[in-house]
């Protein structure tokens, strides 16, 4: 009676065994069998390099590409390209136009001179007098030149003073551009609405001047010069002349 048994319980423990191998097999195949997470998780791949005699790989890590792009600074020059100009559509006058010296609500800005809407698409800002090749240039041409952005004091003696961020074409970049001739000593501008103004060769040439296309980053209100009128930094608000349509070498 006990041999059988005993048989059998050999054949039990025989059986346990056989399950028990059959499960440690299945454990050690199975990826995150073991409550470790996502098997797919848990794998890694490695990338090996030829082995260099007499010396030791190092890993290496990359530094992430920035892809901020941020505004130029205040006082800087940038030269843009075709593929950066935006259509720009023509500003029209305000309904209400501020008296002379008085607040501009939209900008903040005080006004002076009689605003004259000049036409966008028959623009031309001429560039003659003493220059090896005179020049006449349209609005974009302008715009595609090294651009000065800078936030100077607008000062008009006994009136005010005003400040604000202009952003144009390089005064300078023009007059080489044009070609200035080796006897020349100023430069005379001249408004649509008449007006004109004298600078010496020295200030025109300097990197601080400019030729004001954008207030604050926004396209130049008719009220304060569109389609472009002069900055010129450190000097009386009476010489940043604006509807600005011609430039003179003398």
């Amino acid at each position: 009676m006990c041999e059988p048994v005993l048989g059998g319980r050999a054949e039990g423990v025989k059986l346990r065994r056989s399950i028990l191998a059959a499960l440690i097999v299945a454990l050690l195949v199975t990826p995150g069998a073991l409550g470790c997470g996502n098997g797919a998780d848990q794998m890694t791949t490695t990338t090996k390099t030829a082995e260099t005699s007499g010396s030791v790989s190092t890993p290496t890590t990359t530094a992430p590409v920035s892809t901020d792009s941020t505004a130029p600074s205040i006082g800087t020059t940038t030269t843009p390209t075709s593929a950066d100009l935006e259509p720009v559509t023509a500003p029209s006058l305000p309904a209400d136009i501020p008296g002379y010296t008085e607040v501009d609500p939209a900008t903040g800005l005080h006004v002076t001179g009689e605003p004259v809407v000049v036409d966008l698409a028959t623009y031309r800002l001429k560039v003659g007098g003493k220059v090896a090749r005179e020049l006449s240039l349209t609005y974009d041409e302008l715009r595609g030149l090294p651009r000065v952005t800078a936030s100077p004091l607008l000062n008009c003696p006994g009136f005010f003073t005003d400040q604000a961020t202009w952003s144009g074409a390089s005064l300078e970049a023009i007059l080489e551009m044009a070609g200035v001739q080796p006897d020349a000593e100023r430069i005379e501008m001249k408004s649509a609405d008449g007006y004109s103004i004298s600078l010496t060769l020295e200030t025109a040439l300097g990197t601080e001047s400019f030729l004001a296309y954008e207030l604050m980053g926004d396209t130049l209100p008719v009220l304060h010069g569109f389609p472009v009128r002069a900055v010129i930094p450190g000097k009386d608000g009476n010489l940043w002349i604006k509807w600005l349509v011609e430039i003179s070498v003398e």
